[in-house]
Protein backbone atom coordinates (compact mmCIF):
# COMPACT_ATOMS: atom_id res chain seq x y z
CA UNK A 1 0.00 0.00 0.00
CA UNK A 2 1.21 3.32 -0.65
CA UNK A 3 1.85 6.33 1.62
CA UNK A 4 -1.31 8.30 0.09
CA UNK A 5 -3.18 5.05 0.09
CA UNK A 6 -2.66 4.74 3.90
CA UNK A 7 -3.04 8.48 4.86
CA UNK A 8 -6.47 8.08 2.91
CA UNK A 9 -7.83 5.22 4.73
CA UNK A 10 -6.25 6.68 8.18
CA UNK A 11 -8.50 9.65 7.33
CA UNK A 12 -11.90 7.59 7.02
CA UNK A 13 -10.88 5.70 9.87
CA UNK A 14 -10.91 8.87 12.11
CA UNK A 15 -14.07 10.35 10.05
CA UNK A 16 -16.20 6.76 10.82
CA UNK A 17 -14.96 6.91 14.95
CA UNK A 18 -15.63 10.55 14.88
CA UNK A 19 -19.36 9.60 13.39
CA UNK A 20 -20.05 6.46 15.59
CA UNK A 21 -18.69 8.60 18.70
CA UNK A 22 -21.07 11.44 17.75
CA UNK A 23 -24.22 9.10 17.12
CA UNK A 24 -23.54 7.42 20.34
CA UNK A 25 -23.59 10.95 22.51
CA UNK A 26 -26.36 12.19 20.45
CA UNK A 27 -28.30 8.84 21.59
CA UNK A 28 -26.97 9.22 25.17
CA UNK A 29 -27.86 13.03 25.36
CA UNK A 30 -30.39 13.91 23.31
CA UNK A 31 -34.24 13.29 23.98
CA UNK A 32 -34.72 11.15 21.08
CA UNK A 33 -37.24 8.14 20.78
CA UNK A 34 -35.51 4.22 20.84
CA UNK A 35 -37.14 4.66 16.72
CA UNK A 36 -34.46 7.63 16.29
CA UNK A 37 -31.63 6.03 18.48
CA UNK A 38 -31.85 3.04 16.07
CA UNK A 39 -32.07 5.21 13.06
CA UNK A 40 -29.03 6.94 14.08
CA UNK A 41 -27.22 3.49 14.18
CA UNK A 42 -28.85 2.90 10.49
CA UNK A 43 -27.07 6.14 9.29
CA UNK A 44 -23.71 5.08 11.23
CA UNK A 45 -23.84 2.01 9.70
CA UNK A 46 -24.76 3.18 5.80
CA UNK A 47 -21.57 6.22 6.28
CA UNK A 48 -19.15 3.00 7.43
CA UNK A 49 -20.29 0.53 4.52
CA UNK A 50 -19.90 3.66 1.86
CA UNK A 51 -16.30 4.16 3.59
CA UNK A 52 -15.56 0.73 3.53
CA UNK A 53 -17.58 -1.18 1.01
CA UNK A 54 -17.35 -4.80 1.63
CA UNK A 55 -17.14 -4.58 5.45
CA UNK A 56 -20.50 -5.33 6.82
CA UNK A 57 -19.24 -8.17 9.33
CA UNK A 58 -16.45 -6.00 10.96
CA UNK A 59 -19.10 -2.79 11.54
CA UNK A 60 -21.62 -5.75 13.29
CA UNK A 61 -18.07 -6.41 15.56
CA UNK A 62 -16.97 -3.35 16.37
CA UNK A 63 -19.39 -0.80 16.30
CA UNK A 64 -23.11 -2.81 17.01
CA UNK A 65 -22.08 -3.76 20.43
CA UNK A 66 -20.94 -0.11 21.27
CA UNK A 67 -24.41 1.01 19.95
CA UNK A 68 -26.00 -1.62 21.98
CA UNK A 69 -24.85 -1.24 25.09
CA UNK A 70 -25.45 2.64 24.90
CA UNK A 71 -29.23 1.70 23.53
CA UNK A 72 -29.55 -0.76 26.61
CA UNK A 73 -28.50 2.03 28.81
CA UNK A 74 -30.93 4.71 27.80
CA UNK A 75 -34.05 2.80 27.24
CA UNK A 76 -33.13 -0.50 29.06
CA UNK A 77 -34.01 -2.25 25.63
CA UNK A 78 -31.70 -4.52 23.37
CA UNK A 79 -30.91 -2.83 19.81
CA UNK A 80 -32.26 -5.53 17.47
CA UNK A 81 -29.93 -5.68 14.85
CA UNK A 82 -31.50 -5.23 11.16
CA UNK A 83 -29.56 -6.81 8.84
CA UNK A 84 -30.04 -6.45 5.42
CA UNK A 85 -29.68 -9.65 2.80
CA UNK A 86 -26.62 -8.50 0.89
CA UNK A 87 -25.07 -8.30 4.83
CA UNK A 88 -24.61 -11.83 4.43
CA UNK A 89 -25.08 -12.70 8.57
Amino acid sequence: MEHQDIKEENRRIRFLRFLVDLSILSIQESDCTLEEASEMVEEARRAALNLFPGKELAFELIYRPRFQRVIEARFGLPLTPTLSPQAGL
